[in-house]
């Protein structure tokens, strides 16, 4: 994830392009001349080893994406970055841009459309860093307050968490117990099976089903008997993929 401040991007619109954009010249600089280092290196291993020129071609349309000052990430429609890998080329990761703005941004709408669509393909975040340190210091209802006095509906920092986890293609479920309440980080797509894997192993090798209530459910009923009682709780097995908010007591064997 990658943050700029809009106050750099705030003097005209080619300053912002320079400094905000994922297109941004410095990295992809930066990662083409790692790409032209490697393109000799594959191009003697494709002589002689089949199996090596997709490699080859990749590296070659990645560094042609490069050449042009964009990102690996901005194309990655183009070119299969996974070929890429032994590169370590930091552009194929995702960026998450953060700006850190005033409260005349944060209220304009169409200023803020403006600076998303500089960074686009990647997400933008728009928080105002001294007010963020002045919410961790107030009580829940002076911080809703100061909030409400800047025309924000929620804190920056919240955004931030939510598109940090969009950027990254992840998503949390639940598990809920009479000692303690957690949640697990796991990755969009995952199975039931998978998510149980980031409990322990053995849940995930001695899988044998989950019993699955969605969070609004669980509110709206009061309790997982309830929910139960209500037709709110379902049975799910190994093709089940987990949703975002889930609320899940896993049944396995070992």
């Amino acid at each position: 994830m990658t943050a700029q401040p809009a106050s750099g991007c705030q003097r005209r619109r080619s300053q912002v392009a320079k400094r905000c954009s994922s297109s941004s010249p410095t990295a992809a600089a930066s990662a083409s001349n790692s790409a032209s280092e490697a393109l000799p290196r594959l191009e003697k291993e494709a002589r002689t080893h089949k199996d090596r020129r997709d490699a080859l071609g990749v590296a070659e349309a990645a560094k042609a994406v490069l050449d042009g000052g964009r990102t690996l990430f901005s194309a990655r429609g183009e070119v299969d970055t996974g070929e890429l890998g032994e590169l370590n080329l930091l552009t194929t990761k995702p960026f998450l841009y953060v700006f850190n703005a005033d409260e005349k941004v944060l209220t304009d709408p169409g200023r803020q459309a403006e600076l998303r669509e500089l960074v686009a393909p990647a997400d933008a975040v728009f928080l105002d860093a001294k007010v963020e340190s002045e919410l961790i210091e107030l009580d829940e209802e002076s911080a809703r307050e100061l909030l409400e006095s800047i025309g924000q509906p929620e804190p920056g920092l919240h955004a931030l968490a939510r598109a940090g986890f969009h950027t990254l293609g992840l998503h949390t479920y639940l598990t809920a117990g009479p000692k303690e309440a957690r949640a697990w980080t796991v990755r969009k797509g995952a199975t039931a099976p998978e998510a149980a894997g980031v409990i322990h192993s053995d849940f995930q090798r001695g899988f044998i089903k989950a019993e699955i209530v969605s969070f609004d459910d669980l509110v709206a009923t009061g309790s997982l008997p309830a929910a139960r009682a209500a037709g709110k709780a379902r049975m799910e097995g190994k093709e089940y993929v987990m949703s975002d908010g889930d609320v899940v007591e896993f049944r396995f064997n070992v």
